[in-house]
């Protein structure tokens, strides 16, 4: 790892990368004003790489407040978790939840650039933003642990070069933000500083400007063959921390709470992208809620196998599935939010083994959120329980979009579900239209906003989404 003063390094490498990002129909011109930078849109943005004061500098808070920063406005406000049992903190002070104690919040923002991989016990600091420098593994028997507040970005690059944060298996990483101060991964082109909820130069449709986190463990998959691991999409084969898959059903992999992972799913191959997060194989000792992906090439969260539980998650504006289950996930989902947009392909794909092992998910208290794309795709014998979940904004049943649909029989036998309400697309007359193959027997036809199922948004107040009008529903 080296600090350094400022971005210059990488920023040059990315201006470069960024000014042959066109082709012969659209070249970027590399036009922009002094003090700008384009992205791979070719659009010019405020350079990131200036060293500038906390936006809240002069703002003190009372014993038992912590500053937070929403739409740009400063103020005191309460913290939002209490789960090292009642501590607070002094004025000007906020609660670390990964170790119990009081930080004190940073005046200045510094810079460490991260060009290696993580290998013993090693802590990220809200007082510094942290510029991935490429793939970045915390490998077998090391911890990273994240502040609350620590703002993460990715370097720009596509295929070998991606920049993303992996938690190998054997490796953890403790990322306990909170609803005042969460935890950002974003990419680099982003001008958003410690403190904000939000950066002012990327919206939910640029991405594909860095990779994304993944975490890798060793509870079980089931993969053509019957292996018992098999190597993450996303890293070359020749990476050992690519590895994912085991026996270890408890497997604990370690703590990511208030994190959100935006304007990822950098390219690697053709057709072939990262997801915002990935979760390989993770085990039920790893503790995920509150977690956050807008903005992502690919699918926002994908689960290959593992039986990890996920609570109160929400995907805005994935590039392709917003919510992904693969190779026998066997751990529950509960209460999460779908937001798509114009690229979105699935608001819901699941997909059941790939090899002789099985495994039954649970995914409730949902609410999808659709715009030109399927409710949900359940194909490959996916089994296990879709209940309370609550489809709406879906456009259309032309071309076999806006309705729930199944790729073979097997399916129907395996996948089950219970309490569905939809809002219907304006072309739809009938429920059948839309939930298909007996999958009307469990759905209700409401009017937008009358569901009694669904998520709890209120738990989302801390997101990206909330901050942009996005939950606004």
């Amino acid at each position: 790892m080296k600090i350094l003063n400022s971005y210059f390094l990488f920023v040059f490498a990315a201006v470069a990368m960024l000014a042959s990002c066109g082709d012969s129909e659209n070249e970027c011109d590399n036009s922009c004003p002094t003090g700008q930078i384009q992205t791979l849109t070719c659009n010019c943005v405020e350079d990131p790489s200036t060293i500038v004061p906390h936006p809240c500098p002069t703002l003190t808070c009372p014993a038992g407040q912590v500053v937070g920063v929403t739409g740009g406005t400063c103020a005191c406000v309460e913290p939002a978790t209490d789960i090292c049992g009642g501590m607070t903190c002094a004025e000007g002070e906020v609660l670390d939840a990964a170790n119990c104690e009081c930080i004190t919040i940073p005046t200045t923002v510094g810079s460490v650039v991260v060009d290696e991989n993580i290998t013993g016990d090693v802590r990220w600091t809200a007082d510094n933003i942290y510029t991935l420098a490429g793939r970045i593994a915390v490998e077998d028997g090391a911890k990273l642990t994240i502040d609350p507040g620590t703002v993460i970005k990715g370097a720009t690059g596509t295929g070998t070069l991606a920049s993303a944060l992996v938690v190998a298996q054997g490796g953890q990483i403790m990322a306990m933000g909170t609803a005042d101060a969460p935890i950002i991964m974003t990419s680099i082109l982003d001008d958003i500083l410690p403190g904000q909820a939000a950066g002012s130069n990327l919206d939910e449709e640029e991405n594909g400007l860095w990779g994304g986190l993944l975490v890798l463990g060793r509870a079980p998959i089931s993969v053509d063959g019957d292996a018992l691991t098999a190597q993450i999409e996303g890293i070359p084969a020749d990476d050992v921390t690519g590895l994912y898959g085991g026996t270890n059903v408890d497997d604990n992999s370690g703590v990511i709470q208030y994190v959100s992972v935006r304007h990822g799913g950098a390219v690697i191959g053709a057709d072939n992208e990262i997801n915002g997060i990935t979760l390989g194989g993770v085990g039920a000792g790893t503790i995920i809620e509150n977690i956050e992906v807008v903005g992502n090439k690919d699918d926002g969260i994908e689960w290959f196998g593992g039986t990890v539980d996920v609570k109160n998650a929400l995907v805005w504006a994935a590039d392709d599935d917003a919510l992904d289950i693969d190779q026998a996930y066997a751990g529950t989902i509960d209460n999460a939010v779908v937001i798509a947009f114009a690229g979105t392909d699935h608001g819901l794909e699941i997909d059941g083994p790939e090899g002789s092992l099985t495994g039954a998910f649970t995914l409730q208290n949902v609410t999808v959120k659709g715009f030109d794309d399927e409710l949900a795709n359940y194909r490959d014998g996916a089994s296990g329980l879709t209940q309370n979940t609550y489809f709406f904004g879906f456009q259309t049943i032309a071309d076999g979009e806006g309705d729930l649909s199944f790729d073979d029989a097997t399916t129907l036998s395996t996948a089950t579900f219970a309490n569905l309400e939809v809002t219907l697309p304006a072309d739809a007359t009938d429920i059948t239209e839309v939930l298909k193959n007996g999958t009307d027997a469990f759905g209700t036809v409401v009017a937008e906003g009358a569901n009694t199922v669904g998520a709890d948004t209120s738990v989302f107040g801390w997101t990206y989404a909330a901050v942009a009008g996005a939950l606004n529903f």
